[in-house]
């Protein structure tokens, strides 16, 4: 499954990998590539990932989910 993330708040590299951090240990991810310049994350799954976990992780790690798009 491919799951597309939009997320507020990354200025930077280092912005970027501390929300790819944050993705990759939700359960299901296989394999998650942030990009701060667009302001999205792909993540790369076997099985559905929680919304609800996505949003959380990414709160923490101090951003803000704007959209989420399963494919």
């Amino acid at each position: 499954m491919k799951t597309i993330v939009t997320i507020e708040g990354m200025c930077c590299e280092r912005c970027a990998k501390r929300a790819e951090n944050a993705l990759s240990v939700v359960k299901g991810v296989v394999n998650c590539d942030v990009k701060f310049k667009k302001n999205t994350a792909v993540i790369r799954s076997r099985e559905a990932v929680s919304e609800e976990e996505i949003k959380k992780v990414v709160s923490d790690a101090g951003f803000t989910v704007t959209a989420i798009e399963v494919k």
